[in-house]
């Protein structure tokens, strides 16, 4: 990452010196590319493992409601991105929009919610990641839990936004990879599986051994699963929390945003369906092999709980080949998803909205460094507190599903739902009113709260940290923070509504001007002896200090209204006809018709998962290749010249 970094600084016009690059990749990288640090940055180490999970507990239901719980939130995002294009195309981050329109008592009130947003993340990141590489390696959790964030922070300091989006690339190429192994082993040449027929007769004599609760039959082979459709709804809520507090709208242009949300949202979906279903439902099926490696008992509710499902699989599906397969996805995508948090926390930073209103954009880029390193220790440290938490919640004898990786996840849906309705009105509603924000996300935020409680008090009895976890106290929580939210927020905006036209948000100016600069050509290199070859070859236009003046938005792009306007009601039906798709077409009528897969029909179910991974995988293997070809070529050629040069002045 590091020699990447150096290259495009070198022979391209961006340079991470650059604070406008740095935070927000000058807002020039393509669809393709924001479609893959989509899927990368979304997949976290919970994405493979919880899934996976989910897969083994409930069926194959837990895999599909796990994607539905992630993939409408991105899709509906594109319409928030479209608006903060059309709206605030300078800003960086939503909170800046946020202190333009409301002032600094709601863009506290927010950073808080944006700050609380990013430590849970990094605590479910981390606690994941480092239980599976615990499990698998032997690795102390808390040497993991520090050893992943500080060596993240690396690249990250170096390399800016832009960083990020190119490793999160080879990780996603990684990821897909691994996933098409696991797919063609477990469907085609594995010793115990091999084909979906010997799958489907495994899980149908699981489902005669150890039924689910709540399924049709008690088999892992419907989406008649009450404890799945529970799951589902947690995942979409605490999803929601997670996608709307999220930095990547910034960084594309505004012609790409919504189109690269759309790839975003069909590929990411691939991904925990894909991977879950076959890799969770392996080891629920591979329970009575003897390299299982709990054999012959299952995997015990700490375990299960801890997400070693997955590796269970892969240790029978491919030995010690499938272990390691696992720990590098999962690596991937803990070093992927930190990586953005990283980069996030960097651009909330309040160091030039509080203590240097004038600071230039190199010491911007100069506090962020700090900002990160700082971060990616105490992010060692909260995931330390956490694993200790998970370690309580085992002494509680937490014994249901996924209930200790779920303390991880679900304060998300349960602290941060009451802030999404609002942050999505404040770029999108021009009625939209201080005191509307104010009491729709703190009243919210207090009646989430008390639904947490009685809800868990009225479900199973008993207010514990163990109720707390489970996902029907989670939904109860959720579901009451959004939706009260909302409806407070939009009855107390109308009560005396503004209207406001969004001038002050456009005002917001770009940190430097970032207007192309053409690259120097090697071309312009001056012959040996002039004493200037060293300063020629290593100095490009891009690392020349940028000014410090801003600059308004207007300068730097000529958006057209009615075209934005265009791409906005374009993303809202892509985002309904998709929601309406896989979270009540394909799903709800196989729930309520109680079916059971026959055999043809599950072969089906696999042949579409395994279609659309593939096609993920175009999505963001190739077409970012495709929209940067012209970019690759210049920085090899730019590269050849360099080594040439440097080897015809090595001989003279």
């Amino acid at each position: 990452m590091l020699i990447l970094t150096t290259l495009q600084a070198r022979f391209s016009k961006f340079s991470p010196s650059s604070s406008e690059e740095f935070s927000s990749a000058s807002r020039s990288v393509k669809p393709g590319l924001i479609c893959c640090g989509i899927v990368s940055a979304w997949t976290w180490s919970a994405t493979l493992l919880q899934s996976s999970t989910a897969a083994y507990t409930f069926g194959l239901s837990g895999p599909w409601w796990y994607g539905v719980g992630g993939t409408i939130q991105v899709a509906m995002f594109g319409m928030v991105a479209a608006k903060v294009k059309m709206n605030a195309n300078g800003a960086h981050t939503f909170l800046e929009i946020v202190k333009a329109r409301f002032g600094t008592a709601a863009h506290l009130l927010f950073t808080f919610y944006a700050f609380l947003c990013i430590l849970v993340v990094c605590g479910s990141l981390l606690l994941g990641g480092a239980a599976t590489v615990t499990a698998l390696t032997g690795m102390p959790t808390i040497a993991a839990c520090f050893l992943l964030p500080i060596g993240i922070a690396v690249y990250v300091v170096f390399g800016g936004l832009r960083a990020t989006f190119v490793c999160d690339y080879s990780h996603t190429l990684i990821l897909f990879t691994i996933i098409y192994i696991f797919i063609f082993r477990a469907y085609g040449t594995s010793p115990a599986l091999g084909s979906p027929s010997v799958l489907y007769n495994l899980l149908v004599q699981a489902g005669n051994e150890t039924p689910v609760v709540g399924n049709e039959g008690g088999s892992y082979l419907t989406m008649k699963s009450n404890q799945g459709l529970v799951f589902g709804a947690a995942t979409i809520l605490s999803g929601f929390a997670g996608v709307f507090c999220d930095q990547i709208a910034i960084a594309s242009h505004p012609q790409s945003t919504t189109k690269a949300y759309m790839l975003g949202g069909l590929s990411w979906f691939a991904v925990p369906w894909a991977f879950a279903s076959c890799m969770g439902l392996s080891a629920r099926a591979l329970i009575h092999h003897p390299d299982f490696p709990t054999y012959p008992n299952p995997l015990s509710a700490s375990q299960a709980s801890a997400g070693l499902a997955a590796p269970a699989a892969a240790a029978v599906l491919m030995g010690k080949g499938g272990a390691v397969a696992v720990l590098l996805v999962v690596f991937m995508a803990v070093t992927s998803a930190a990586s953005a948090e990283l980069i996030a926390v960097s651009s909330l930073f309040i160091y030039r909205t509080y203590f240097r209103p004038k600071a230039s954009g190199a010491e911007i880029v100069r506090v962020s460094h700090y900002f990160i390193c700082f971060w990616a220790v105490w992010m060692g440290c909260w995931a330390t507190i956490v694993a200790f938490l998970c370690s309580v919640s085992i002494f509680f004898r937490i014994a249901r599903s996924v209930a200790i990786v779920d303390w991880a996840t679900q304060p998300r849906g349960v602290v941060l739902s009451p802030a999404v309705i609002p942050i999505g009105l404040t770029v999108t509603w021009s009625k939209l009113t201080k005191a509307g924000v104010f009491c729709g996300a703190l009243i919210g935020a207090c009646l989430g709260m008390i639904a947490w409680m009685v809800g868990c008090w009225k479900i199973y009895g008993e207010i514990n940290v163990a109720n707390l976890a489970e996902p029907y106290s989670a939904v109860c929580s959720g579901l009451t923070g959004l939706l009260f939210s909302g409806i407070i927020t939009i009855v107390v905006s109308l009560m005396k509504p503004a209207n406001y036209d969004f001038s002050g948000t456009r005002a917001i100016a770009i940190l430097e001007n970032t207007a192309p600069l053409p690259p120097r050509s090697v071309t312009e290199i001056p012959a040996p002896g002039t004493g200037d070859v060293e300063k020629s070859i290593f100095t490009s236009h891009s690392i020349h200090p940028a000014s410090s003046d801003s600059v308004s938005v207007a300068e730097i792009d000529d958006l057209d209204p009615s075209s934005l306007m265009r791409i906005f009601k374009r993303a809202a039906w892509y985002s309904s006809i998709l929601t309406f798709i896989v979270a009540i077409l394909v799903p709800l009528p196989m729930f309520f018709s109680h079916y059971v897969f026959s055999e043809k029909f599950y072969a089906f179910w696999i042949a579409c998962t395994i279609i659309w991974v593939f096609m993920s995988g175009t999505f963001c293997v190739i077409l970012p290749l495709w929209e940067s070809r012209h970019e690759i070529c210049t920085i090899l050629a730019g590269l050849f010249r360099l080594l040439k040069f440097q080897r015809r002045s090595h001989h003279k």
